[in-house]
């Protein structure tokens, strides 16, 4: 029960949201967050790592004041738990398309100059991704066992296709960024609950 306590969330919790559930494809990057491949071919993710990568994400996300973050969100599944993290935290979230040349375009109207890009899916999110190597943005990102992984500089293991495991990564994220800012001292002082990030309304 010792190692239960020092877990973000209860392993239950982790466990009903599928954050550990990876996919049939399996990238040498992934390889050292794998725990094992069921007899189905789906690759598990190592519970552990993603606890622990989520806590390191939170501190190296909180050296940061929220106007410096962007997170990019393309996957559809992302966007209530990216939006409620938007809302607890401030941090800049951009949902669906990425517009071209946001943070290299200073012509652009709405060009912002971010310190750290977050991004949901390495795939979906390139272009983003692509941007932000251009500008020398460090980049932040859930990686399934699919993923490659060499444009990112913190890898958080997730099964980043889920609603409920994305959902409660940003719950994670958002209340651990939350303490780490000194903004509130408790999981009880969250402005909002895990089933609101994992809810599907």
């Amino acid at each position: 029960m010792a190692e239960e306590k020092q877990l973000l969330v209860p392993t239950d919790v982790y466990l009903k949201a599928g954050v550990h559930i990876g996919t049939k494809f399996k990238t040498k990057y992934m390889e050292p967050y794998i725990f094992k491949i069921r007899p189905d071919g789906l690759a598990i993710l190592n519970l552990s790592k993603i606890d622990e990568k989520l806590k390191e994400t939170a501190k190296y996300l909180a050296q940061y004041n929220p106007e410096d973050v962007l997170v990019v969100a393309r996957r559809e599944t992302s966007w209530k738990g990216a939006s409620l993290f938007k809302k607890s935290t401030g941090i800049n979230v951009i949902t669906g398309r990425y517009p071209p040349g946001l943070i290299t375009n200073t012509n652009l109207e709405g060009f912002i100059e971010p310190k750290v890009l977050f991004a949901v899916d390495p795939w979906p999110d390139r272009n983003a991704i692509k941007d932000a190597k251009r500008m020398n943005i460090p980049v932040v990102a859930f990686c399934d066992t699919n993923n490659t992984t060499q444009n990112i500089d913190v890898v958080v293991p997730l099964n980043n296709k889920g609603r409920k495991s994305v959902g409660l990564a940003f719950y994670i994220l958002a209340k651990e960024y939350l303490k780490e800012k000194g903004l509130i001292k408790s999981d009880e002082e969250m402005p909002y609950t895990i089933e609101d990030f994992m809810s599907e309304e």
